[in-house]
This record gives structure tokens, sequence and C-alpha cells, in this order.
């Protein structure tokens, strides 16, 4: 199905009153992700990996629903291929009360799932917009991240009892640092071990795509 006629579907799923619309367009074709979120460039969207987030709204909340039938149509023009998702709609008082999830309450309730006796873990901050790039990485500068390409995303270690990374406390006053600079993300767990016992070394090496994480 065409991306436009999906955009139509999920329209029609909002609640009466909606005021703001959050859309995830998840591309098959990473190849075609760079093309898709160039084209969908007026609604500021965040990208991580094939996955694409944007918002639509009325009355000035975001970018009206018919310029985004008009950007997902060009899209179609292009023969990009992807699936729409409806993340959450909120109705004006929903928005005036609205709170955006805080990173530092994510990071605790991630750590509270974790195994009790997590000793390593390699995670990633995703920003919701490049406009956070800079101020991102100035907070979450005691965590040495790291940027891998060119997605709003921030990645580091963490070391529970001893080893390279930083400790939990530490991470979670970053993710504190940028939830009072009103920095929006995700945080994700990307690997994690157990029990670990260094022999003369600073803590485990992971390897992704032929480098050293």
């Amino acid at each position: 199905m065409r991306l436009v006629d999906q955009f139509r579907e999920l329209e029609a799923k909002l609640p009466d009153g909606w005021r703001l619309a959050t859309i995830r367009l998840t591309v098959p074709d990473e190849g075609d992700c760079d093309r898709a979120a160039a084209l969908l460039g007026p609604t500021n969207p965040g990208r991580h990996g094939k996955v694409i987030r944007f918002a639509t709204g009325r009355r000035g909340a975001a970018v009206e629903p018919d310029r985004v039938r008009n950007l997902l149509r060009r899209l179609d023009e292009a023969g990009i291929d992807g699936d729409l998702k409806l993340m959450g709609s909120e109705i004006p008082e929903q928005a005036a009360a609205a709170v955006p999830k805080s990173l530092a309450r994510a990071w605790d309730e991630t750590v509270a799932e974790l195994p009790p006796d997590w000793s390593d873990l390699y995670g990633e901050v995703e920003l919701f917009s490049t406009d956070y790039i800079e101020p991102g990485a100035l907070a979450l500068s005691p965590l040495n991240p790291l940027r891998e390409g060119p997605e709003p995303q921030f990645r580091f270690r963490a070391a529970r009892r001893f080893g390279y990374g930083a400790s939990p406390e530490m991470v979670r006053r970053c993710l504190e640092r940028l939830d009072e600079r009103e920095i929006r993300g995700e945080l994700h767990i990307l690997r994690v071990l157990a029990d670990t016992e260094p022999a003369y070394t600073q803590g485990p090496v992971w390897y992704a795509g032929g480098k050293v994480s």
C-alpha cells in the first residue's frame, strides 16, 4: 500500500479533537532511508537505522496533515516503500499536561530489569533531533560518548563494579542533565554482560562491524 494511503488510514484512527500525532516510518531498504529522511525534512524527522520518526499536528502543533500527505506522495513517486505506524496522539488537554518521558527514569527502569549480577553494558542514547547533538555531547561528556554515523545518537559504556565504563550513578546523572536541558530522546541497551571477572584488563571488548566498541 502506498505511504500516502497508509497515512490516510492512520488519520481515520485518530481521536476527535486530536492536536498532535507521532508517526513511525520503517523503510525496509536501508539504501532508501537517507532519501526518505531528506524528503521528510520539513517535519524535522529523527532517524535510527531503518526507522524514521516524525510528527504531524493541527493548529500549529507540527506540520499539517495536508503537507505530510504531499511529502509522503513524493516518497511514493520516488519508489520508496515503507510501513507507517501511529505511535501516539494528543488532544489539547493532554498536550498541555504531557511531559516527555525522562531519560533518567528510563535508565532506572532499564537497570531494574537487568540481571542482578550485571557487570558491563554498552548503551545508546538516540536523540529526537539533530539540533540536540552539540548540547547532548556536552551533557554526556563524562561518559566519553561515541557517535557512529550521521544519526543523532551517542553510545557509551557502563561498568557496575569495576573496569572500563562509567558508573551507573554517573550514567544516570548525565541523563538527568539531558532532561534538565529538555533534550529528548530514547535509551537503548545494545549489549550487556553479567558476572564478568576481567584478568589484567579494564573490561570486556565488543566488536561491531569490525570496530572495537
